[in-house]
């Protein structure tokens, strides 16, 4: 079976190839379908995911809702482990700390990072997540915590 990241590759390589991985990525974990993300990137280290100011995602003052904005970034966050965990490995999300420091007033382009020296303190990989607005104003910051082992 080819991995997330082979998909990528020969999808996003396709017309409409972005879209069309999108819409399998929110198909294999479904919860991501309810942000209506966009796949922007996707490589070792590195993933970043668009959400759409929507009215399903927005809250009582018309912001982007701050579970929608870590929907996204958990988006981001296991794009990139997809891409990043050595392949006899597995990963599982352990932790998120996430710090709100202004309003989600447009759409948001979520990011996901890490290095090389994140990975080699594992099983535990610190993932650094942030949520930008079009202006570049992050509105959320934080980190998500990875367990990495090897697969049974």
């Amino acid at each position: 079976m080819p991995s997330t990241l082979d998909l990528y590759t020969k999808t996003t390589a396709l017309p409409q190839g972005r879209r069309l991985f999108s819409i399998l990525f929110s198909q294999k974990a479904p919860y991501f379908a309810s942000i209506h993300l966009t796949v922007r990137e996707m490589r070792p280290h590195y993933a970043e995911i668009t959400i759409p100011k929507r009215r399903s995602v927005q809250n009582h003052i018309g912001t982007v809702h701050a579970i929608a904005v870590c929907n996204g970034l958990e988006a981001a966050m296991g794009l990139l482990a997809e891409a990043t965990t050595p392949k006899d490995h597995r990963w599982l999300p352990k932790g998120m700390e996430v710090e709100y420091l202004a309003k989600s007033t447009t759409d948001l382009t979520c990011t996901a990072e890490t290095t090389e020296a994140d990975w080699a303190g594992a099983p535990d990989v610190p993932v650094t997540v942030k949520a930008t607005r079009k202006d570049g104003t992050v509105v959320v910051e934080g980190t998500i915590r990875l367990w990495v082992t090897p697969k049974s």
